[in-house]
C-alpha cells in the first residue's frame, strides 16, 4: 500500500516521502485496510519496531484535519518526551503534560496532540480539564501493560472513563504480541490486527560452549574472553559492525559488565571522549566517574541510579553509534526506543522476595528480545540467551523462544487499587448511587474478563465502607457524595489511605518536626521506600534512639509491619540528609543509592508535601506553616535560615549557601553589598539576574515566591550552580 494513495493530509504524506517511506508495512496496510482512518476502534497487537507510531501518527493528523483532538497515553514520563520529540516535527501543535497532579492545565487544550502519562490523564478527568470533552481519538500506547499491578488499574480506569465521556471517540491500542489478544480487543469494541511481521528479521538462539544454536542453524562465536560468555557475545557482535545491548538483573551487574567490556574495546573515538568529559564534569558520585571512564572506551552501563543528565548523554551516544556496548537492567526495554543488532538477556532469573529467584515472564524476555535489530540500519536482529549447562538449551528455547505470549489480566479488583479509584468515580460525578457505582464498574476489563465479577463488586463494596468510615464519602439514602476532605484527597491525587494516615496523625500531634512529617509521608503507601538490609538496622536503631523526640510513628511490635518501618525511616534519613544540605555524593554513599534514584524520592516526597500542606490547611492549620516551610526546603535540598534567598530566580542549594556563608543571609543583605562582593562569589550572569530581581522597577517581574504553590531558582536535583 503506497503512502500516496492513502487518505491522510498532503503535509503529512510530503513528510513521510521526504524521509523515504513510500509504502507502508505490512501490519500497517492491515490496519487501512481495517478502518484506521475511517475511525474504527483498533487493537494493534505486532512486535516492536514494526511500525506501530506511524499508525498512530496517520489516524492522529486524519482527526486533526477533521477538525478533532488526540490524546497520546504512555506509560512512561520518558516516553512522553520522546512521543513528543517524535510527533512536534510534522507542523501540528503537540504539548506534553506529565507533571502537576492537581492541575487542570486548560492551556493543553491549545493543541492538536496532547502526549501524557496514563496517571496525569486520569488527574486531568478528576480536576475536570475542559478540553476533554473535545478529544476524538485516543491511542493507548503499550496497552497491555493493563497487566500491570502498578500502573494497570489506574490505565484501564483512564480507558473506561473516557469512553464514557467521549462514546464517538475512536481509540486505537497498541501492544507487543499478547497471548489473549480478542479479550481486550473485545472489550474496546475494536477491530484486532496481529502479525508476526517485523522490517528487520529476528534470530532467536541460545548460546553454549561458543556457540548460538538458532532454530535455523548454528553459529560460531569466537573465544576472546575465556571467562565471560556475555563478554564474546558482545565483542563478536562489535567486530562484524553492530551494537549490543546486554541485559542483566541488578545494577550492580551492569555496572560490572560495563567496566568489563570497556576493558576489551578500548575506543579510541574522540566523540567519546567528548560524551566521557561531559559525564565527568557534571559526576558527583564514584558511579557518575565510573560511567565516564566506560565511555570513553566505547561501553556504559544504564539503570533507573542514573541522573537524567547521565542517561541522556549515554542514549544520544548509543543512537550515534559512538558506544557500541550498553548493558542495563530491564528497565530500557520498556522504557526507550534503543534498539541494537544483538541483545543478549544474560540474566533470566530475578529474585523475589520469600520466592527466591524466579524466571522472568515471556513478556519481559519478549520485550527484551524486540529490541534486536536497528531498522535501515541491520540486516538482522538477533536475540541471545545464554545457558551455563548444556541441558538449559532446550529448556530456554521451550520456556521462552517457542513459548506463547503471556495473557493479559484485569488489575482493578485489587483492593489496594479500588479505595482511590472509588473515591475518583464518586468525587468526579461518574457515579452518584450504588447502583451507578455498580454499572460503571461493569464497564470495566475485568467484568468484561469474569463476565459476572462477583469479587470485583465485593471489592468495591469494601473500599466504599472504608471511605464512609474515613469520612471522604457520604452516602444519603441512595446518594452518594465526596466530602470536602473526599474531593481533596480525589483533585489531589494521592491513596486515600494515605490521606486518612496523615490527617489523623496531624491531628493527634501537639508539637511539630520534620523528621516527624517526614517519616510520616514515608510510610504512607503513595511513597516509594528504601530497602532495609540487615546490616543497615544496628545504623537506624541508633538514629531512631538519637531522634526519639522528633519520630511520630512508633515502632510496631509485629515482625512484618517493623520491616515497613524500618524501611520507610531509612527513605526519611535521607530525605532528612537532603534538607540537611549534605552533597549529594555522601548521600549516595551512605544509602547505597545513585542520584536517579535521590532524584525519584525528592520528586515522590514533593509531591505528598504539597499534598499534606492541603490536608493541613483544613484539617490542622496550626501546622501548615511549617510543613509548607519543609516543602519549599524539600524542593530545594536546604536548611531553613536559606528559605529567604531560595526566593530569587537562579539561586538555589550552592549558590543561597556561598552567599550564606559571606554573610548575605537575606536579599536585603544582599543590596548592601556592592555588586563586585557578589560577582567574586556567583559570578557575573547570576549577580545580573540577580540584581535585576532586587530593582524595584523590577519587583513587578519577580513572579517567584514562597508560597507551596512553586519556588524559585534550583527547585530540582542536579542542577546545583
Amino acid at each position: 500500500m503506497q503512502i500516496q494513495d492513502l487518505a491522510i493530509p498532503d503535509a503529512l504524506k510530503q513528510q513521510y516521502l521526504g524521509s523515504g517511506i513510500r509504502e507502508l508495512y505490512p501490519p500497517q496496510a492491515t490496519c487501512v485496510e481495517k478502518g484506521l482512518l475511517d475511525g474504527k476502534n483498533l487493537l494493534v497487537a505486532i512486535p516492536t519496531a514494526s511500525g506501530k507510531t506511524l499508525i498512530a501518527e496517520m489516524a492522529m493528523h486524519r482527526h486533526i484535519a477533521a477538525g478533532g483532538k488526540c490524546l497520546y497515553i504512555v506509560p512512561l514520563k520518558a516516553l512522553a518526551s520522546e512521543k513528543f520529540e517524535e510527533f512536534g516535527n510534522k507542523g501540528v501543535r503537540v504539548g506534553i503534560s506529565t507533571g502537576d497532579l492537581d492541575r487542570r492545565d486548560d492551556a493543553l487544550g491549545r493543541n492538536d496532540i496532547i502526549v501524557a502519562t496514563s496517571e496525569k490523564v486520569d488527574s486531568l478527568l478528576r480536576n475536570s480539564a475542559r478540553w476533554i470533552p473535545e478529544i476524538t481519538l485516543i491511542v493507548v500506547d503499550e496497552v497491555h501493560l493493563i497487566d500491570s499491578p502498578d500502573r494497570g488499574p489506574t490505565l484501564e480506569m483512564v480507558i473506561a472513563k473516557m469512553r464514557y465521556r467521549n462514546p464517538a471517540m475512536q481509540i486505537i491500542g497498541l501492544s507487543a504480541t499478547i497471548g489473549n489478544p480478542k479479550m481486550l480487543a473485545g472489550w474496546l469494541d475494536a477491530e484486532l490486527v496481529t502479525s508476526t511481521w517485523r522490517p528487520v528479521d529476528l534470530r532467536q538462539g541460545v548460546f553454549f560452549n561458543n556457540r548460538i544454536q538458532f532454530t535455523e542453524g548454528v553459529r560460531e562465536v569466537k573465544q576472546v574472553s575465556k571467562n565471560y560468555d556475555d563478554l564474546n557475545l558482545c565483542l563478536d557482535t562489535i567486530a562484524e559492525g553492530g551494537q549490543c545491548l546486554v541485559f542483566v538483573s541488578s545494577r550492580r551487574n551492569a555496572e560490572a559488565f560495563a567496566k568489563r567490556a570497556a576493558a576489551a574495546i578500548k575506543s579510541e573515538d574522540p566523540a567519546l571522549t567528548g560524551c566521557a568529559d561531559r559525564l565527568l564534569a557534571a559526576a558527583q558520585t564514584e558511579m557518575g566517574k565510573t560511567l565516564a571512564a566506560c565511555v570513553a572506551k566505547g561501553a556504559a552501563f544504564h539503570h533507573a541510579g542514573l541522573s537524567r543528565n547521565e542517561r541522556s548523554i549515554v542514549e544520544e551516544a548509543f543512537r550515534k553509534g559512538w558506544i557500541k556496548c550498553i548493558s542495563s537492567t530491564p528497565t530500557l526495554a520498556a522504557g526507550l526506543n534503543l534498539p541494537a543488532r544483538r541483545v543478549v538477556i544474560r540474566d533470566y532469573l530475578r529474585f523475589s522476595a520469600g520466592e527466591g529467584m524466579q524466571p522472568i515472564p515471556v513478556s519481559e524476555y519478549r520485550q527484551m528480545a524486540g529490541r534486536a535489530g536497528r531498522p535501515r540500519l541491520d540486516p538482522y536482529g538477533e536475540a541471545v540467551l545464554i545457558a551455563k549447562e548444556a541441558v538449559q538449551v532446550p529448556e530456554l528455547f521451550a520456556c521462552y523462544i517457542e513459548a506463547a505470549a503471556d495473557d493479559v489480566h484485569s488489575r482493578i479488583a485489587e483492593p489496594t487499587a479500588l479505595y482511590t479509584h472509588v473515591l475518583s468515580l464518586i468525587a468526579s460525578g461518574f457515579a452518584k448511587t450504588r447502583d451507578e457505582l455498580s454499572e460503571f464498574m461493569n464497564r470495566s476489563f475485568y467484568v468484561h474478563e469474569h463476565r459476572q465479577g462477583r469479587l470485583m463488586h465485593r471489592a468495591v463494596d469494601a473500599a466504599l465502607e472504608f471511605l464512609i468510615s474515613a469520612e471522604m464519602v457520604l452516602e444519603v439514602g441512595e446518594h452518594l457524595g465526596a466530602t470536602e476532605l473526599g474531593t481533596l484527597v480525589s483533585r489531589m491525587y494521592i491513596d486515600p489511605r494515605s490521606a486518612s494516615a496523615i490527617v489523623t496523625t496531624l491531628r493527634e500531634r501537639e508539637e511539630y518536626a520534620d523528621l516527624g512529617l517526614v517519616q510520616l509521608i514515608c510510610s504512607t503507601p503513595d511513597m516509594p521506600k528504601l530497602y532495609a538490609r540487615n546490616s543497615d538496622l544496628a545504623a537506624l536503631s541508633r538514629m531512631m534512639e538519637d531522634k526519639a523526640d522528633e519520630l511520630w510513628l512508633p515502632l510496631p511490635t509485629d515482625e512484618e509491619e517493623a520491616e515497613g518501618y524500618y524501611r520507610a525511616v531509612k527513605t526519611a534519613m535521607l530525605l532528612s540528609d537532603w534538607t540537611d544540605e549534605l552533597p549529594e555524593e555522601n548521600i549516595c554513599e551512605r544509602y547505597a543509592v545513585g542520584p536517579g534514584d535521590v532524584y525519584g524520592l525528592v520528586e515522590s516526597i514533593n509531591w505528598l508535601l504539597h499534598a499534606t500542606s492541603q490536608l493541613a490547611r483544613m484539617f490542622a492549620p496550626k501546622f501548615y506553616p511549617q510543613i509548607n516551610e519543609c516543602e519549599i526546603c524539600m524542593k530545594n535540598g536546604t536548611r531553613r535560615e536559606l528559605l529567604p534567598l531560595i526566593r530569587l530566580r537562579g539561586i538555589g542549594r550552592v549558590r543561597a549557601r556561598r552567599l550564606f556563608n559571606n554573610g548575605m543571609t537575606s536579599p536585603e543583605e544582599i543590596k548592601k553589598h556592592p555588586r563586585e562582593d557578589i560577582v567574586r562569589i556567583l559570578g557575573q550572569g547570576i549577580t545580573d539576574q540577580i540584581f535585576e530581581q532586587l530593582e524595584p522597577k523590577n519587583k513587578s517581574t519577580d513572579t517567584t515566591s514562597v508560597n507551596g504553590e512553586r519556588s524559585a531558582g534550583q527547585s530540582t536535583l542536579f542542577r546545583f550552580g
